[in-house]
């Protein structure tokens, strides 16, 4: 085998319609392109969101608030989700991963402690943030926090 017999594999090329090669493909004239207006033209390419001059949907609807591209998006955990978990599985340091095994967040979730329930168990926790709340709750039965980098 050399480059002069390379042929593409059976069925990978599929014949397209031939457009405009005269009245008899039935393909000629308009080129399948319908009679006059920009869509007609060559070189016409839509802008996007473009509906042919009525207001565009992004521009209709009303537009209110205010999004803050720099917002850190947390991932609660209570601490009654904590002892729970600890109950199940006779922990002393709860972690991330040990979370993220649990189904109580996802790998890529940045993790918060909140001070929801009640912590009975002394614990070592690690997490990406803890609510003052949660940080008393865990210190006054013993426990350590640990932040974690993002």
């Amino acid at each position: 085998m050399d480059l002069s017999n390379l042929q593409p594999a059976a069925g990978s090329n599929k014949k397209g319609k031939r457009v405009g090669r005269g009245a008899g493909s039935g393909k000629g004239g308009t080129s399948t392109r319908g009679h006059k207006g920009a869509k007609s033209r060559s070189g016409y390419s839509a802008k996007i969101g473009f509906e042919g001059g009525q207001m565009p949907l992004q521009r209709r609807v009303p537009k209110f608030g205010f999004k803050n591209r720099n917002r850190i998006e947390y991932k609660a955990v209570n601490l009654d989700k904590l002892q729970a978990l600890v109950d199940e599985k006779q922990l002393t340091k709860v972690t991330i991963d040990d979370m993220i095994a649990a189904g109580l967040v996802k790998k890529k979730d940045l993790v918060k402690v909140l001070a929801k329930g009640e912590l009975t168990s002394k614990i070592d926790v690690e997490a990406h943030a803890f609510s003052k709340k949660a940080e008393e709750a865990i210190t006054a039965v013993g426990g350590t926090i640990q932040t974690v980098k993002k």
